[in-house]
């Protein structure tokens, strides 16, 4: 008796916790910039700033489970992958890593905005910078994905760490059930190489 392989699926879970960074944060920054006074746009800014902080979480968090994924489904037998919404559409190596690129520039930038607005100092993770990095190589070297129709022709960054990759969907899983993506963070080091 031979099993059949029916494929994996291109998006494990994800859909329906990315929420959309770029946009929501431009229209915070717009509606804390429209203030001519400082003093309200810093209460703008302060009133916001948890709620940037966590659409920024998320986002990393979807990146994270993102490569985890990629590297579980490389370690199965040779699959379709199901549901690849970018096969056969055009690709366009710059709006692919926009966002991604629009996530490096505000780790860069939102620190300078705590100092401006709150007077506090803050840094992000050191491995942030590492993972978005890592996710825009992945995007590139994939070529956005619309060429990818089994799972063996997935590329993995070369500074990805695959060790127990074949664990990472039960990880993956786990964090769905919690419904919020940022909790992929706690896995980072996965796939982060130090």
């Amino acid at each position: 008796m031979t099993t059949t392989l029916k494929g994996l699926e291109f998006d494990p879970g994800f859909a329906p916790y990315i929420l959309a960074l770029r946009g929501t944060i431009e229209y915070l920054y717009t509606d804390i910039n429209r203030f001519k006074n400082l003093s309200q746009r810093k209460m703008k800014f302060r009133q916001y700033y948890k709620k940037i902080l966590e659409l920024f979480d998320n986002n990393l968090g979807f990146y994270v489970g993102c490569l985890m994924w990629a590297a579980y489904i490389k370690t199965q037998p040779e699959q379709e992958i199901l549901n690849n919404h970018c096969l056969g559409q055009e690709y366009d190596e710059e709006s692919n890593v926009s966002d991604t690129e629009f996530m490096i520039k505000f780790l860069e930038l939102f620190p300078k905005d705590m100092k401006y607005f709150l007077g506090e100092n803050f840094e992000f993770d050191s491995d942030y910078l590492k993972i978005l990095e890592m996710y825009k190589e992945f995007l590139i070297i994939n070529k956005g994905f619309v060429e990818t129709k089994n799972n063996t022709d997935i590329k993995l960054p070369d500074k990805m760490k695959t060790d127990n990759a074949e664990s990472f969907k039960a990880k993956i899983d786990e964090v769905l059930k919690e419904e919020d993506l940022s909790k992929l963070l706690k896995f980072k080091e996965f796939v982060c190489q130090k």
